[in-house]
């Protein structure tokens, strides 16, 4: 059989993404039936075959990289452009609830009260809590980038260090937010404020949430010794996702918090 070599990366054939947009038509199914029926079978057993569909894909993607040396550096062009296309995308996903929030405060209908804040709605004092919650993850955005000066300095120790602490720090982060929604004196249900509130920041503590995750795979492949210098992009992928959080954050604590109230 004659062989054409050229710098790109054919996939094996693959189950994984056959077997993964079932299980998404499964998920979304699952959904409808969840709101409809009140029955969440469905929905749970999909959900969890996602993920484990999702854990064997990056497995392989994994052992391409680092054990097959599959990812040469016209491989990693393309992976840089779609996760660069992917944070675009989330951006514009976060963009449609400031949308919301902006069109819906700048100028308030009478069902409100006139008023923004609806007539009611005690919102959080930004500067305790909120506050707090922006410290930490511009710390963890310290640490992210003081781990990629330690992986260029080939100081393996420290930017275990540095990785680790961001991670947990991302922890950190979701259990002040759950103290924060267990405080609130108001519910996604109350008005168009709260609608806008929880969705913005818990669709952004489930980024924390998948963005804490995401770190901690990549802490544990620096135990393995997955990296090195010259490759460590599944790290840079992490810290850009995780810098992209902290961005949304600032704007959420400027304006949902601060500003809206």
């Amino acid at each position: 059989m004659e062989k054409f070599f050229h710098p790109f990366h054919m996939v094996n054939m693959s189950p994984w993404p056959l077997m993964s947009g079932f299980g998404a038509f499964a998920l979304v199914t699952g959904l409808i039936k969840l709101f409809v029926f009140m029955e969440s079978d469905l929905f749970f057993m999909s959900f969890y075959l996602l993920i484990f569909i999702a854990l064997l894909w990056w497995r392989d993607v994994i052992r391409e990289s680092t054990f097959q040396g599959f990812h040469s550096s016209v491989v990693l062009k393309g992976l840089m452009l779609g996760m660069i296309l992917f944070i675009v995308s989330e951006v514009f996903f976060f963009f449609s609830f400031f949308w919301a929030f902006f069109h819906s405060s700048l100028s308030p209908t009478v069902e409100l009260g006139s008023e923004w804040p609806p007539l009611g709605v005690f919102p959080f004092n930004p500067f305790q809590v909120p506050l707090l919650n922006t410290v930490i993850l511009l710390g963890s955005g310290v640490s992210v980038t003081w781990a990629h000066q330690m992986i260029l300095k080939e100081n393996w120790k420290g930017a275990k260090i540095s990785l680790m602490i961001t991670w947990m720090l991302g922890i950190y982060f979701l259990m002040f937010q759950g103290f924060e929604y267990y405080m609130s004196s108001f519910g996604i249900s109350d008005s168009v404020f709260g609608s806008t509130f929880f969705m913005a920041t818990g669709f952004h503590g489930f980024h924390v949430m998948i963005g804490s995750l995401f770190l901690f795979i990549i802490w544990y492949r620096f135990l393995k010794y997955h990296f090195s210098k010259s490759h460590h992009f599944g790290f840079e992928a992490a810290a850009w996702y995780w810098h992209f959080v902290d961005v949304v954050w600032l704007f959420l604590f400027s304006v949902v918090y601060w500003w809206g109230t």
